[in-house]
C-alpha cells in the first residue's frame, strides 16, 4: 500500500526517536535487506531466468524489511522501498544482460529511473517524522483485527503485494535492459519526456503541498496551483512515470504491445481503486471544505476546474 504523499499517523505509545536515529534504523534495515538479496544473487542457486532471479532477490529483501518493521512495530520501514528498489533492480538487470543490448536506451532508462527515485526518496526523508509515526493507512488496514490476522495483513497487504506490484511495473525495464530490441527512436524520446515530466509534476505538487501545510488553517483543503487542476496531481505523476517505463519496453519490443502495459495499468488500478479512495474518505472526514473541492476539481487527470 505504500505510495507517494502518505500522511503519517502518530504512535504516542512508543518512545520518541530523533529523526536522525530513526533514519539510521531504516538505513540499517535496507543495508541488511539488499545485502542478503545480493548474496543470494551472487552465491545462491540460479533459476536460469534473469527476471526470476531478480524477483526472488526482491522478495528476500522485502521479507527482511518486514522483519525490521515487526521488531520496531512500525511498517513505515517499508515506505522508501517503493523508490529504492527499482534503480537497484534495473542496474542488476543491466549488468547481467548480454552485450548486444542497446546501451543508449539503457542509459536513458536508468537515467529516468534514478531521477524519479532520488526525488521520491528525498521527499519521503523530508516528510517522515521518525519511528514515532506510521502511515495512517497501515494503521487503518490492521485496525480491529486479531494479532495473527494483523500480521498477515501486514506481510501481504503492506509489504509483499506492493513489492509484486512494483516488480510488475518494472517488467518493461527488464525487456529494455535484457533484449537487443529495435534501435533507439521516437518512442524512447516520448518515454523520456513522459518520465521526466511526471517527476517534474510530482516535484511541483509536493512542493506546493509542503508550503500549504505550513500555513493552512484547520479544515482547509488544498486547491491551488496544480492542485486546482487535479485532486491528486502527485498520484497522476506517479502513474505517468510507470507508463513511461512501459513505453520504453514498447520501444524495445513493439510486438509485445499486447502485454507490455499490464504493470502500468495495474499501477493505475492501485491508485484508482485503493489509494485515492482512502485519501478521499479521510479528507472528507477531516476537512469540511473538501466536498467543494470534489465538486470542482478533477479526481486524477489534470484539467481546468469547474466553476464554483
Amino acid at each position: 500500500m505504500s505510495s507517494p504523499a502518505a500522511e503519517p499517523a502518530s504512535r504516542p505509545h512508543e518512545q520518541h526517536h530523533s529523526k536522525a536515529v530513526s533514519l539510521a534504523h531504516v538505513v540499517l534495515a535496507y543495508v541488511v535487506a539488499f545485502g542478503l538479496a545480493a548474496a543470494w544473487l551472487a552465491w545462491g542457486p540460479s533459476t536460469g531466468k534473469l527476471w526470476l532471479d531478480g524477483l526472488v532477490a526482491d522478495v528476500i529483501a522485502t521479507l527482511v524489511v518486514f522483519v525490521f518493521s515487526q521488531v520496531h512495530r512500525n511498517s513505515s520501514f517499508y515506505d522508501a522501498y517503493w523508490s529504492v528498489l527499482p534503480p537497484l533492480l534495473a542496474l542488476y538487470w543491466w549488468g547481467a544482460s548480454t552485450p548486444d543490448v542497446d546501451q543508449t536506451r539503457a542509459w536513458l532508462v536508468i537515467g529516468v529511473i534514478l531521477v524519479w527515485a532520488v526525488r521520491l526518496t528525498a521527499n519521503w526523508v523530508y516528510t517522515w517524522p521518525g519511528l514515532h509515526h506510521e502511515d495512517w493507512r497501515y494503521v487503518m488496514l490492521r485496525e480491529g483485527r486479531s494479532r495473527p490476522m494483523a500480521l498477515v495483513v501486514d506481510l501481504f497487504g503492506i509489504h509483499l503485494v506492493p513489492t509484486l506490484q512494483v516488480f510488475l511495473g518494472m517488467v518493461p525495464v527488464y525487456v529494455a535492459l535484457s533484449r537487443p530490441g529495435r534501435p533507439v527512436g521516437w518512442l524512447d524520446a516520448v518515454a523520456v519526456a513522459v518520465g521526466l515530466g511526471a517527476v517534474a509534476l510530482e516535484l511541483v505538487a509536493d512542493t506546493q503541498l509542503h508550503r500549504f501545510a505550513r500555513t493552512r488553517q484547520p479544515g482547509q483543503s488544498m486547491d491551488t496551483g496544480v492542485w486546482a487542476w487535479s485532486r491528486h496531481p502527485n498520484y497522476f505523476g506517479e502513474v505517468s512515470f510507470w507508463f513511461a517505463l512501459a513505453i520504453f519496453g514498447l520501444a524495445t519490443s513493439p510486438s509485445d504491445w499486447w502485454w507490455i502495459f499490464v504493470g502500468a495499468v495495474a499501477m493505475l488500478g492501485l491508485f484508482e481503486g485503493i489509494s485515492i479512495p482512502m485519501m478521499e474518505q479521510r479528507s472528507l472526514e477531516r476537512r469540511p471544505t473538501y466536498q467543494d473541492v470534489v465538486d470542482r476539481v478533477p479526481r486524477l487527470v489534470p484539467r481546468p476546474p469547474r466553476r464554483a
